[in-house]
């Protein structure tokens, strides 16, 4: 159970205070409801019952509020090529409620933009996300919203920078000689008649 003044996020929504707790009648049944004060003046209820079942629960404490921003910090993980199915993999994502899932949405879907651009809904999503992400770290931080939105837009162009470097030396890491990694053109051995006989050798 949460308290009036508890932190908490609520899943696909943010962070926001917990600024009341009412009761509300329903055709003659009574509930009781937390009153969620979110970002913008937005207040949500949520049924006290019900809560922690849907995913309620309380703000990261700082120490797990450095570790989700050096999430922003490192490269990409693995998406679907195909939109539809990277948006319902990362609305999964956002429904666990879960920072570090948030910060990899974030990152990811930022990288892509950067990269190839990103279509309307999946760049509703990317905002959706870096909503979430920063109310968090509002208050986890105890930070005005500018100052996390600068800090996470820093931490997101810094890593990107790293990632395109990688990717441009990568032919020198792996050993590979540029104008060969460069080509286009795919070779394949094809045996002649001269060494039919030394097959096993291949």
């Amino acid at each position: 159970m949460f308290k009036v003044g508890d932190k908490v996020v609520y899943p696909m929504h943010g962070a926001g205070s917990i600024k009341e707790i009412t009761n509300r009648t329903i055709e003659n049944e009574t509930y009781s409801y937390y009153t969620i004060e979110m970002p913008g003046e937005v207040k949500v209820f949520v049924p006290t019952a019900k809560a922690e079942d849907i995913g309620v629960r309380r703000i990261i404490d700082k120490e797990t509020a450095g570790k989700v921003i050096s999430v922003l910090e490192q490269d990409s993980t693995e998406m679907s090529m195909k939109w539809n199915k990277r948006y319902r993999d990362n609305v999964e994502k956002l429904k666990t409620g879960d920072a570090f899932e948030v910060a990899d949405i974030v990152r990811n879907l930022s990288f892509k933009q950067k990269e190839k651009g990103l279509s309307t809904t999946e760049k509703k999503m990317l905002n959706n996300a870096k909503q979430i992400l920063v109310s968090e770290l509002v208050l986890s931080e105890e930070k005005e919203q500018k100052e996390i939105e600068e800090l996470v837009e820093n931490k997101i162009n810094a890593s990107y920078e790293l990632h395109i470097a990688a990717s441009e030396e990568l032919p020198k890491v792996v050993g590979i000689p540029d104008d060969v990694a460069n080509s286009k053109v795919v070779k394949k051995f094809i045996p002649t008649n001269n060494n039919t006989a030394n097959n096993n050798d291949y």
